[in-house]
């Protein structure tokens, strides 16, 4: 059993306002910043989340690390899209 929550069979690390999307043994992750959010009924929704596909060698400086950025109008959404970045090679 997996100690980590998983999205189309990848990990989904959560650490305050950013999730994590991928392995960190793979060559890229995708890092999503909600920067934007809304009450529904009771629960917290993102309406907009900023998204960074990055490069997972440390030896390369933080800002080279990012291959693509885009930005989605809901989580679902960002999701979706973290998956075709690096979800289908897995």
């Amino acid at each position: 059993m997996s100690k980590y929550f998983e999205y189309k069979g990848l990990p989904l690390v959560r650490k305050g306002g950013e999730l994590y999307y991928g392995t960190m043994g793979d060559p890229e992750v995708v890092m999503m910043q909600l920067i934007g959010k809304k009450d529904v009924g009771g629960v917290q929704t993102a309406t907009k989340v900023q998204l960074y596909r990055m490069l997972t060698d440390e030896s390369v400086p933080v800002m080279q690390r990012i291959t693509k950025t885009a930005v989605k109008q809901s989580l679902f959404e960002a999701l979706d899209l973290a998956y075709d970045w690096i979800g289908k090679r897995a």
